[in-house]
């Protein structure tokens, strides 16, 4: 109703200059407050708000009946009158407009503000969930401009642009379809013509016919060559893009059985983890070939089982034609250096996820990360250098590594060396002979398939390849040929039918079962498989040789080649396979018939179970270490240590001393002599004993234990065993510090406690008085010579030193027999003398001799002296604990005795305890880690465990392995068939 008297009213305002009283009647019978709204937005577009009492003016204003009726206008009067007045009227009729406006915003307003009061009566109350809403929700206003944000917005303009153009869609529809039906215009047309003519030519007139015949014959010839000629290219195009079509189709189906492998071997359901995986057949195959790798048998059963084997010139691109086949770049690059030092035996299998792994190593490489690639090409450098002896530049080894992936297909390679025709400078001088040996020795394999590999890019007359290829296979029946780089060959040949010649074998004297031309990139060594394939693609649609017939579809892209490669291989291995399984069959009676002449008694032990045998007898030997008696260990750690530092303490500690005029000279000078011994020499000569005895120990054990029916078979690996763990034990240095206090404290206590160790102190003394006084007598008999009895009951006689050494014994003996107090020491004169009445004799003695001679002398008449004096000494332990006050004897050289005694013991003890803890544990954890080591190292075994039992065991256990999976392997490929 408010839109109906709205509408009333602004239909009234515009007619009201033109309808005088009609106007107003109208006016009249419309309420002014209703008409309010519509003139408040359509008239003057400004809100006003007059007080209430001019709208009730104003209201009664437009109510009242008009001052002059309508007929004054038009008679009764002049028109002068007339013109006097119309503008007073005009300007009422404006005033009366501008109360209308006013009167109408006035009404709306008000309209308005009622309509919005019932609205918001009709709103619930929502002051009471204010406290839910977050602060910044309030504060939101405050930091975002609306008005920056509604400018932001597009304009409805800028949308449009956005938009497609539909009209421009539509002309090119309209366009095509002009076009398809002119195109079906033209052909009826041409199809008319035709018929035409052919009409004209059955039914027409003959002169038309002789006139027109020979230009039209020209003219069908011509056109049927030429239409001919372009059916041709068009079906090479068309064969070209169908072929890349469905190799598209194959790569997009592969991707997606990719994606649903990966679904199903990481579902969970029903124990899929738990269950075991069935082997491939080629992982099955790849297994053979590497234990015949590693076989070396004297039964000339030599291996004959067929391999995919990469031969080709250096830098011809036989790295790169593998990558291919096996989709990754996945060995090391360089740029015309070579790269491919030893042999590399690749597994090609399909498998849902791309991954890598070596033959003796669990670690997976993801080919599809470019950091496990760079890890994977690093490795296989590493494992080249390692094969590589020193002073040579390639190897025979051959690395094993496997290589899985979807659309992968099954294979095995092995990428050899390239062929090289001079040595450079840093290679060996047998690098050439070397490749050459290794490439033979590999195609001499009658079952072997020759990969061939030819760059396109050089001279074919600079090939070596091709005649080592041609020598192996004359007939060319298991060699496929592989042109490498044909994009370049196409842009350098000044006669591209030259690559013809090439392909189908008519350049080169060798022969083979197919040829194929490839592109292996642009030469960056950055281009990822992918990339190589689509320039690959690229180029051979493009390429004239494809569109001229010089080269046929199949023998061009590497998807091509590894499909073929992968058909003669299967084709080979089932051919051969049951033949060889016979032959290994044979050579394993042989052995076993051997076996069962020489050792009839012994089990089959190869050298790796053998070496488990002898490992287990090693540690039963090192833990009957931990079973020797503690007595038994000190009594040989003393005896070992007094033997050790014995000279020591008669030379420098108590000779010395023995020299010094009173008990007290003689305390001092021993305790000094003792501390400087202790702080230096005593702790490192006790360690080296208890080292030397650990070891004589655990040899005594080993010796032992060999007597107890030990294979003899063993003794080198034993030995090795014990040097080894020897070399690499070391003593627990930190035990030299408490080891230095302990000794030190035994050496300063001087108190014997009773008499029995008073008795043993003597006892210890006479024992090493005893044994010095041995070895003197031993000494001047061996100056002096034989004496008289000697001589006559030997027939020996003395040497002209001997006679002189024995004429001034005599004098000196003769000087200590007057003064048996003689110092250790001959004075200057008292040589003279003795010098004098030798040579009164007629013996000319030099005075070095005379002081030698004297020093033995003396240190036996010392000796005999300190015997007496310890025999005297037996009865002293009374006067000792009464510190020898009112006594003549004096004993310090026992207390001594009973020092150096007590500090054996101790030292012993302390050693013995550090053995049987720490020491012998840790002996035997060395000999654990060489053992492991050892079994690590098969050349180490194959040197320490050898002889021809060995070798018999080995080659028998590796013919059976070979076999049995041999024939597992056949059984499974007649179950693919």
């Amino acid at each position: 109703m408010l839109r109906a008297a709205n509408s009333v009213a602004c239909v009234a305002c515009r007619k009201l200059v033109s309808s005088r009283m009609r106007v107003r009647v109208s006016l009249q019978k419309s309420h002014p407050m209703s008409c309010a709204p519509r003139h408040l937005f359509s008239w003057t577009g400004r809100t006003q708000h007059p007080p209430h009492r001019l709208v009730v003016r104003h209201f009664t204003n437009l109510s009242r009946p008009p001052l002059r009726s309508s007929r004054l206008r038009h008679g009764g009067h002049s028109f002068q009158q007339y013109r006097s007045f119309w503008v007073t009227r005009l300007v009422t009729r404006f005033l009366k407009l501008r109360y209308i406006l006013l009167g109408s915003a006035v009404g709306g307003g008000y309209t308005a503000k009622k309509t919005y009061n019932e609205w918001k009566d009709l709103l619930p109350d929502f002051s009471e969930y204010t406290s839910i809403v977050p602060d910044f929700f309030w504060e939101l206003s405050e930091h975002i401009d609306l008005e920056k944000i509604v400018s932001a917005l597009p304009d409805a303009e800028e949308l449009a642009k956005l938009l497609p153009d539909l009209e421009k869609i539509g002309e090119n529809f309209t366009f095509l379809r002009t076009l398809i039906s002119n195109g079906v215009i033209v052909s009826n047309e041409v199809k008319g013509a035709s018929g035409l003519r052919l009409l004209l030519e059955s039914a027409g007139d003959p002169a038309f016919k002789a006139t027109g015949g020979q230009s039209a014959d020209s003219s069908d010839r011509h056109f049927k060559k030429a239409s001919d000629k372009e059916k041709i290219d068009q079906l090479q195009e068309e064969l070209v893009r169908t072929q890349i079509k469905y190799q598209r189709m194959l790569e997009h189906l592969e991707k997606e059985n990719k994606e649903l492998r990966k679904v199903v071997l990481q579902k969970d359901d029903k124990g899929i983890h738990q269950r075991k995986v069935k082997k491939s057949l080629i992982d099955m195959y790849s297994e053979v070939l590497d234990i015949l790798s590693d076989y070396d048998s004297n039964y000339n059963t030599q291996d004959h089982l067929p391999r995919v084997v990469v031969v080709g010139d250096q830098s011809a691109g036989k790295t790169s034609v593998l990558e291919m086949i096996a989709q990754a770049r996945i060995f090391p690059r360089g740029s015309g250096e070579m790269m491919t030092r030893s042999p590399v035996k690749v597994t090609l299998s399909e498998g849902p996820h791309h991954v890598a792994t070596f033959k003796d190593s669990s670690r997976e490489f993801d080919l599809s990360k470019e950091q496990d690639l760079a890890a994977l090409r690093h490795e296989i450098e590493l494992r080249m250098k390692k094969s590589v002896r020193e002073g040579q530049t390639v190897s025979p080894e051959t690395i094993s590594l496997s290589v899985k992936g979807p659309g992968i297909q099954r294979m095995v390679l092995v990428d050899l060396p390239g062929v090289i025709s001079t040595v450079t400078a840093g290679m060996a001088a047998d690098t050439k002979e070397t490749i050459f040996s290794i490439s033979k020795a590999y195609m001499q394999n009658p079952n072997a398939i020759i990969l061939c590999i030819q760059d396109g890019s050089v001279d074919a007359e600079r090939s070596i390849v091709t005649d080592l290829v041609s020598q192996m296979d004359p007939q060319g029946k298991r060699t496929i040929f592989v042109l490498t780089k044909v994009d370049l060959a196409e842009k350098n040949l000044a006669s591209p039918s030259r690559i013809q010649q090439i392909v189908e074998g008519k350049l080169f004297p060798m022969k083979a079962l197919g040829y194929f031309a490839v592109v292996t990139g642009k030469g960056s060594s950055n281009e990822n498989i992918d990339a190589i394939k689509d320039y690959e693609e690229e180029f051979f649609q493009k390429s004239s040789l494809l569109k001229k017939g010089m080269l046929k579809a199949h023998q061009v892209t590497t998807k091509n080649l590894s499909l073929a490669v992968s058909d003669c291989f299967w084709k080979m291995v089932r051919e051969s396979v049951e033949q060889q399984a016979d032959a290994f069959k044979a050579s394993r009676f042989n052995l076993e018939t051997e076996w069962k002449n020489n050792y009839p008694r012994l089990r089959e032990l190869d050298r790796n179970e053998l070496f488990e045998k002898a490992k287990n007898e090693i540690l039963d030997e090192v833990i009957s270490l931990s079973q020797v008696t503690p007595k038994h260990w000190e009594s040989i750690l003393q005896k070992k240590l007094w033997e050790r530092v014995s000279t020591h303490v008669i030379e420098n500690i108590y000779l010395p001393a023995a020299q010094t005029i009173n008990s007290g000279t003689f305390n001092t000078t021993v305790d000094i002599k003792l501390k400087q011994w202790t702080d230096k020499q005593l702790p490192h000569k006790a360690l080296e004993v208890a080292w030397e005895t650990l070891q004589e120990e655990f040899a005594r054990f080993m010796a032992e234990y060999k007597g107890k029916d030990q294979d003899d078979i063993f003794d080198k690996l034993k030995e090795a065993v014990k040097d080894e763990s020897i070399k690499r034990h070391k003593w627990n240095e930190r035990a030299m510090d408490s080891l230095r206090v302990i000794q030190h404290n035994a050496l300063e206590d001087r108190s014997i406690t009773d008499k029995p160790q008073w008795d043993s102190a003597i006892q210890f003394m006479e024992e090493t008085l005893q044994s010095r006084l041995r070895d003197t007598d031993s000494v001047i008999s061996d100056m002096v010579g034989p004496d008289w009895k000697q001589r006559w009951l030997n027939w020996t006689s003395r040497t002209p030193e001997q006679h002189i050494r024995n004429a001034t014994r005599g004098e000196l003996e003769r000087l200590l027999r007057v003064n048996e107090e003689h110092a250790a020491y001959l004075a200057n004169d008292e040589v003279t003398t003795v010098r004098k009445n030798l040579e009164a004799h007629g013996v000319d003695v030099d005075p070095v001799l005379i002081k030698d001679t004297w020093h033995q002398l003396y240190r036996r008449h010392f000796l005999h002296k300190a015997l007496l004096h310890c025999t005297l000494c037996r009865r002293g332990f009374h006067y000792y604990q009464r510190h020898f006050d009112d006594s003549e004897l004096e004993c310090n050289d026992v207390v001594l005795f009973w020092r150096i005694q007590r500090m054996l013991a101790i030292t012993a003890n302390t050693l013995r305890q550090q053995l049987t803890n720490t020491e012998v544990r840790r002996l035997e954890k060395n000999v654990k880690e060489v053992l492991e080591d050892f079994a690590e190292d098969n050349g180490k075994k194959g040197q320490l465990i050898t002889g021809r039992r060995v070798q018999l065991a080995e080659d028998l256990k590796k013919v059976r392995e070979i076999q049995e999976k041999l024939e597992a392997f056949i059984e499974a490929l007649h179950k693919e068939k």
